[in-house]
């Protein structure tokens, strides 16, 4: 096939693509409530979070109407995505496995890294960062995205949409005047906000709110926490040797009322000997931090695979493998993984490795991965 061919077929496919994302949004229509869900944070408006949970679905919100915030975050597998690298909105792929979004909420008990808790600080939206603490707050923490360089969620959540390779909005402006033409938008906006007009500060607003309500409190660990159910003796001897034999607490504490979080904000686990991606370094411009990466959540783990931040494990098995003999020797590698000047080796067994899979997958809530109010509130006729 000649060259001519080929770009034909290539300009033939990409209008085919254009064509099937068009009649995707034109044959697509809007079913919410008369009455607004009750979404689970106090500090949310309801209304306003409606119109993040629109925003967040809506396809309009890309530049030419391919993909939405939900495309790399899918609630079935706790706003997470099931690859290595998601596809934005040319197909072009992400450098970075896409998180999920969960537990976000202000107001949160803090912990800090030396395991002290306080409960002395409220956080806010704009989530305040004290150097000296290196504080962070719940599951999301201060810092956000992997390697922690946006603090504030209603930054944070326009950055996908201005990216160049996730939804490539250059200027905040044109998504206004385009958001101004969709009919629904007016209503939406009024009511979140009592005006129709349309501004980037309402729309980082209204989805950092629909954020913030994406809560996780109905695992099978909270329930047996309030006495509502029992872990079996396998998910028991899990959690024993998940918090005392393996010590894995020292970066994922339990922390009220949230339960598995991250302890520390930032890591490096050893995946590589030397580094091809500098992580929280190219942030903070410091050799020390260089291949070190946010510690997620545990919570909905299960769900969440492929793991780490470039994705390279496919099950929990592989992970827990890594640290029991796979840590490389990399010079950046956490205190916590080093035995004298070589990586810690925990040779787990395969009982050990069972139960604290199975533990974690207490930590799975399948309510909110369910939940009518996060779900696609388009339809199609």
């Amino acid at each position: 096939m000649n060259k001519t061919k080929l770009l034909l077929l290539a300009i033939g496919l990409g209008v085919l693509a254009c064509t099937l994302d068009e009649s995707s949004i034109a044959t697509a229509y809007l079913d919410l409530p008369k009455t607004p869900y009750t979404y689970s944070n106090d500090t949310v408006n309801n209304y306003v979070a409606t119109l993040g949970r629109v925003l967040f679905y809506d396809k309009q919100l890309s530049i030419n109407n391919s993909v939405s915030c939900a495309s790399c975050h899918k609630q079935e597998l706790a706003f997470a995505d099931n690859v290595k690298f998601s596809k934005g909105f040319e197909n072009r792929l992400t450098n970075r496995n896409s998180m999920p979004i969960q537990d976000l909420s202000p107001g949160f008990s803090i912990s800090l890294f030396n395991g002290i808790t306080s409960n002395s600080i409220t956080f806010t939206t704009n989530i305040a960062v004290d150097p000296a603490l290196t504080i962070f707050a719940g599951s999301g923490g201060t810092f956000l995205f992997w390697d922690g360089r946006e603090s504030n969620l209603r930054e944070m959540v326009l950055k996908p949409i201005g990216n160049h390779v996730e939804m490539g909005i250059r200027d905040m402006k044109d998504l206004e005047t385009k958001l101004a033409k969709v009919p629904y938008y007016a209503g939406l906006f009024q009511d979140a906000f009592g005006s129709p007009e349309i501004t980037s500060e309402k729309i980082g607003r209204a989805l950092s709110a629909f954020l913030f309500s994406i809560t996780t409190t109905n695992t099978r660990f909270d329930m047996a926490s309030r006495g509502q159910a029992q872990l079996t003796a396998l998910e028991l001897a899990g959690q024993a040797l998940f918090t005392t034999t393996y010590e894995c607490n020292a970066c994922h504490q339990v922390q009220a009322p949230h339960g598995y979080v991250f302890a520390g904000a930032f890591s490096n686990i050893g995946l590589d000997a030397q580094d091809t991606d500098d992580g929280r370094g190219g942030v903070t411009h410091q050799n020390a931090d260089v291949g070190s990466f946010k510690i997620p959540s545990l919570r909905n783990v299960a769900l969440t695979a492929p793991y780490m931040h470039d994705g390279r494990f496919e099950t929990l098995d592989e992970v827990i493998e890594h640290y029991s003999g796979g840590m490389a020797n990399n010079p950046n590698l956490d205190p916590r993984l080093r035995e004298g000047d070589a990586p810690m080796r925990m040779d787990i067994p395969k009982y050990d490795k069972e139960a604290i899979i199975a533990f974690l997958n207490t930590l799975t809530d399948h309510k909110m991965t369910r939940d009518e109010k996060f779900s696609n509130p388009f339809k199609h006729k």
